[in-house]
């Protein structure tokens, strides 16, 4: 059986756990990347290489070659790509074993968070976004306000983001809800404050005026310029856009952006006291350890702010004048 056939399966298997869109591409990407590394190593077409010639060896080789001009994040999520198809084939009988174990995963440090720098950035962001629009060849600053409002108060990630649906607004006003599916198809409800809501009730108000449609709860509540779903590269552009027209680009960690807007919302619950639990259900984390990550660093934070008090300056020199003391 041909490799790229089994591949095709095993996606078509995953359908039943309702990946998102974003998820099967990253599968197939993972897939077919290590598979075309493959074929450099036997010197064939990605389409000739068969599942009896994926041995260890010949996949030890290929995910060198890999991992050459990767990340190691992105190699230790094709290698569980790469785990997962063969649990897949095993579980069918079409193989008889996994070769994975037998080729070296990265190891990965953990995590820090990244948010926005500066205590008053994210509402000099806003505040900039309400006072003009950017610049742009067809400003839509409702919609630009309430995207980063939208991010910034929900921590969403970008895939969530894209994936709402007018619908999932529900809720009396004043005590308004958000329905947000996540990482392999959970879905949690997170509440949505009268500020926010207003700002998304204008937005959609400017956009049946733009287009002059009326907006349905099964159309996508993010839409670009043109009126269709906002797409990942138009979210990335434009959140980058409103970074520089607020003046808070270089506030911003490198390959971060919409991140930077989630990474933010979470700091700030652990600063203002939320529980692990807390943090762990409004980011839809799968893993404690995930959320445990913004209070450690809130902590080193408040150390850090702590040990720079001038008050601590005079105890130093004390305690120096005092041991010069004794050793005279």
């Amino acid at each position: 059986m041909r490799v790229v056939e089994a591949v095709e399966e095993y996606l078509v298997a995953r359908r039943s756990a309702k990946p998102s869109p974003h998820t099967v591409a990253a599968y197939r990407r993972d897939l077919l990347g290590v598979l075309g590394c493959v074929a450099e190593v036997e010197r064939c077409g990605r389409a000739d290489v068969r599942l009896a010639d994926l041995s260890g060896g010949v996949l030890r080789q290929a995910f060198a070659e890999f991992a050459a001009e990767r990340a190691a994040s992105s190699v230790v999520r094709a290698w569980s790509t790469w785990n997962g198809f063969f649990g897949f084939l095993v579980a069918e009988g079409i193989v008889e074993g996994n070769p994975m174990p037998g080729v070296q995963r990265p190891r990965l440090k953990p995590a820090e968070p990244k948010p926005l720098m500066g205590e008053d950035t994210p509402e000099r962001l806003l505040e900039a976004l309400a006072a003009g629009c950017r610049r742009a060849r067809d400003p839509w600053p409702e919609r630009d306000l309430a995207v980063l409002a939208l991010a910034l108060l929900t921590g969403l990630r970008s895939a969530e983001m894209l994936g709402l649906r007018v619908e999932a607004l529900s809720g009396r006003a004043g005590e308004r809800r958000i329905r947000v599916v996540g990482k392999g198809g959970a879905t949690r409800s997170l509440p949505i404050e009268p500020p926010l809501e207003a700002l998304v009730e204008a937005y959609l108000r400017t956009r049946e005026v733009r287009f002059g449609v009326r907006v349905r709860g099964s159309d996508a509540l993010l839409v670009d310029n043109r009126g269709r779903p906002l797409r990942r590269g138009g979210l990335q552009y434009l959140v980058r856009q409103c970074y520089k027209h607020a003046g808070v680009h270089d506030r911003v960690a490198r390959g971060t952006l919409v991140h930077a807007l989630r990474h933010t919302f979470a700091t700030r619950l652990a600063e203002d006291g939320a529980s692990v639990t807390e943090i762990m259900r409004l980011l839809g984390h799968t893993s404690i350890t995930s959320s445990q990550s913004y209070i450690d660093v809130t902590a080193a934070a408040q150390r850090e702010a702590a040990r720079s008090n001038r008050t601590y300056g005079v105890l130093r020199r004390l305690a120096d004048a005092e041991r010069e003391g004794a050793a005279g």
